[in-house]
Formats: C-alpha cells, sequence, structure tokens
C-alpha cells in the first residue's frame, strides 16, 4: 500500500479531496503541476499555495508572476511577492524539464503527461510540528520523503533510479527538503498566520442531515455535513457502535461563502434492534457530534434537534517524477532551489 493514499486525483481534484480527519492546528501546502507539452487549456505550470485549506497565492506560466489570492496576503508586502515570483520561475523550469524527462523514462513519445508534487507543514495546537513531501507521474504513486530518516522512498519500480538519485551522497536531496519543512517552512506558515489571524482563526461549527434511500432491501444512508470551517473534518457512520465502511471516497468541497461540506454514503441492511448513528468530529466542536438514524421510521431521531441545539451552544467552531536540491554548502537549503533531471 502506498504510504500516502489519497494523492491519485490527478491533475486538479486532488486540491479538495485530501480528507486525513480533524486536524487541531495550522498548515501550509503547496501544489505544483507541470504539463509535457503546451496548448491543452491549462497552464504548462502552475504554483498554488494553501493555509489552513484557503488559497493565499498562484502562480503560472501564463501570467508570470505570484499573486495574493486571500486578501490579506497583500499584508506579506513587495518583496514577498518579488521572491515567490522567482521561485515560481525556477521550479517552471525545472518541472517542465522533469516532465519531458519522465516521458523519455517511460517510453512516451506523445500525448499530455502531469508531473506534480505536493509539499507542506503542519503546526499543530501544542506546538508540534510535521511535514510531508510526495510526488506522483500521470496519476501513479513515485516517490515519497520519509521526513523522520531524509530519505526518499521509490513506490514503483521506475522510480528506483530517481530515488537513488536523490539519496546519493552528492546530492542528498531528503536533508534539505526535511530542513525545509521542519525550519522554513514552519517559520512561513507563522507569518502567514500572523497576516491572516482573523480568518483563519474562526470557527464556523457544522449542519447536519441525514437522507435515506431504500432499494430491494438495501438502504442507503448519506450524512451531509455542511457549512463548517476550519477545513478538516472527520465523519464516519456507525452501527450498533461499531463503524460502518464508506465506498465512496470522502471529499470535502468548498462553498461559495468559504464554509465547507461533505457527504458520507455508506449502504446497509437494517436488521431489527440496529442502531445507525452518524459521528461528526470538528474543531467547532466541543465533543463529536452524534446524529441517530431510525431504521423504523426512516427518519433521523430526536438526537437531531438536540444535536442541533448543542451546536447553537457551542457556537465557537502533477507532479513529481522526482526532487533535486541544489547542492549546498554552509548555506541553509529552501524549497525555491529545485533541479530535476
Amino acid at each position: 500500500m502506498s504510504p500516502y493514499t489519497g494523492f491519485k486525483m490527478w491533475p486538479l481534484m486532488f486540491l479538495i479531496v485530501w480528507v486525513s480527519g480533524v486536524y487541531s492546528g495550522h498548515s501550509l501546502r503547496h501544489y505544483l503541476t507541470a504539463v509535457s507539452s503546451p496548448g491543452h487549456g491549462m497552464p504548462e505550470f502552475s504554483m498554488v499555495g494553501y493555509v489552513d485549506g484557503i488559497q493565499i497565492e498562484n502562480y503560472n506560466s501564463d501570467r508570470g508572476r505570484a499573486v495574493p489570492v486571500a486578501r490579506w496576503m497583500e499584508k506579506a508586502g513587495p518583496e514577498y511577492w518579488e521572491g515567490q515570483t522567482q521561485k515560481g520561475r525556477r521550479l517552471e523550469a525545472d518541472l517542465k524539464f522533469s516532465a519531458r524527462t519522465l516521458m523519455s523514462r517511460f517510453n512516451q513519445t506523445e500525448g499530455v503527461h502531469f508531473f506534480q508534487v505536493r509539499y507542506g507543514c503542519e503546526l499543530s495546537d501544542d506546538g508540534s510540528t510535521t511535514g510531508y513531501d510526495q510526488h506522483g507521474y500521470d496519476g501513479r504513486d513515485f516517490v515519497v520523503l520519509n521526513t523522520s530518516q531524509g530519505v526518499y522512498i521509490p513506490i514503483i519500480a521506475e522510480a528506483q533510479t530517481a530515488a537513488q538519485r536523490l539519496n546519493s551522497p552528492e546530492v542528498q536531496a531528503g536533508k534539505g527538503v526535511k530542513y525545509y519543512l521542519s525550519v522554513t517552512c514552519i517559520e512561513m506558515l507563522k507569518k502567514h498566520i500572523k497576516n491572516g489571524r482573523e480568518e483563519l482563526e474562526r470557527r464556523v461549527p457544522p449542519q447536519i442531515k441525514i437522507l435515506d434511500q431504500t432499494s430491494n432491501g438495501t438502504t442507503k444512508l448519506q450524512c451531509q455535513v455542511y457549512g463548517f470551517y476550519p477545513r478538516d473534518v472527520g465523519v464516519n457512520w456507525k452501527k450498533n457502535g461499531s463503524d460502518v465502511p464508506s465506498r465512496e471516497a470522502k471529499q470535502v468541497l468548498p462553498n461559495t461563502d468559504g464554509t465547507y461540506q461533505i457527504r458520507v454514503t455508506v449502504e446497509v441492511t437494517p436488521e431489527e434492534g440496529d442502531s445507525y448513528s452518524c459521528h461528526v468530529d470538528h474543531g467547532s466542536l466541543a465533543e463529536p457530534l452524534i446524529v441517530m438514524w431510525d431504521p423504523r421510521t426512516g427518519r433521523s431521531g430526536s438526537a437531531v434537534s438536540i444535536t442541533v441545539g448543542a451546536i447553537a451552544l457551542i457556537g465557537a467552531a502533477a507532479v513529481v517524477g522526482f526532487i533535486i536540491w541544489k547542492r549546498y554548502s554552509g548555506k541553509k537549503p529552501d524549497y525555491d532551489s529545485v533541479s530535476s533531471k
């Protein structure tokens, strides 16, 4: 199994489907996408940044400059934006070259191919930090950074050579990226949090609705959770207190008002005495929210009105085949210096 399940919605949808449960803290994430050839309705290269699921900046090859997306990012100042522009231009050249190189390594002579990377860091409320660097090519997992050891792990056979190159003594790319994720990225995240504190620290509790549909003795239960912020949320169904797995991907989608929504569906065969409940965990809630569904009536039970009242009371609620770091001696590495070969 891949060490980073959920990295296969390429090249655009994967920006919104990453659901890893409730996260208490802040995150800075970047997504890079390089296209092997132009003229297919999308930029040859794009770099998009997010803080806590809110898009903060964008660079693409059509515009040629990094620009703020979130209004509060204007506080970063012209020096920051010039730096991000230069970073985008360097990465554009590197990753476009890498996309073409990988076509050759995969024996591809035509078609549109995507070279993608997702990297970022997280700062928990308790002060602990984590980071990740995940790479893929044409919708396939390629290499992933083991952040504790600072080495890249090949996910498929074709990535063996790339991983060896990244981990070689003369390159040691993982060590540079590890430093960036644990130090530079966290410092940058803290600055973004300070500039956007009013928006980033708001809490909007979720609303919940349960829908059901029965056919041939099988009932499809859908728990709709909507209108919540921040993005991270945990939603799952339980039968008699035990988890019921969902066969459908859990997709957190944005609303036009800046909040989010998610729908989690399961198929069940209710029997007498069974109880079904949707459990919702979110940063705006003092404790997980439980909404019952009554198989006898096909409706959500009295827990719904109780739960909604509790909410009101609580109130407070593509990409990379490989990345090679620029060799450094005595200099602090950063994610701006990237070369792919």
